[in-house]
């Protein structure tokens, strides 16, 4: 499996990171882990004698709660917390129980600005650009490739 839930020390700050995407087909109620998954979808859909392909990358409710009860200065996801309009809360209350005072997030590949979503959040949130570079405090190191095309247009502001 490829997806990373752990908390290491990085310069003096503790930071989380939970690789990986959330899938309907796995939902708490459904399959807590990939064991209880390959149970239950038929040999027909393992790949190498494994989870299939597709849920290679999937966020399982138990790598989740493995990290519920860490703590963080910061966190790092694939995928993005709900001020993003494809984002999730559970990523916010992934935040919020590690205590994380800053967010980053790929997947989308965009770098929208969050800064109206900090109160709500109670944490800063950053999407780092396609093959970007941000440092800890939110900084552009490197531009993502399209931050320019996608800053504002899936808030449905005008840049």
């Amino acid at each position: 499996m490829c997806i990373v839930r752990k908390v290491v020390e990085i310069a003096g700050l503790r930071t989380a990171g939970l690789g990986g995407v959330f899938r309907g087909k796995v939902a708490p109620a459904t399959f807590e882990n990939p064991k209880q998954y390959l149970s239950r979808c038929g040999k027909g859909n393992f790949w190498r004698g494994g989870l299939p392909l597709t849920h290679r990358s999937t966020i399982f409710p138990v790598d989740y709660s493995k990290l519920t009860g860490e703590r963080a200065d910061i966190l790092v996801t694939h995928e993005a917390p709900s001020s993003h309009p494809h984002g999730f809360a559970a990523i916010d209350e992934l935040a919020s129980r590690l205590g994380v005072t800053t967010s980053f997030h790929g997947h989308h590949h965009d770098r929208l600005d969050y800064s109206a979503e900090r109160t709500r959040l109670g944490f800063d949130a950053f999407g780092v650009g396609l093959r970007g570079i941000t440092d800890q405090d939110g900084r552009v190191i490197r531009a993502g490739e399209v931050d320019g095309e996608r800053a504002y247009r899936n808030l449905g502001r005008q840049s």
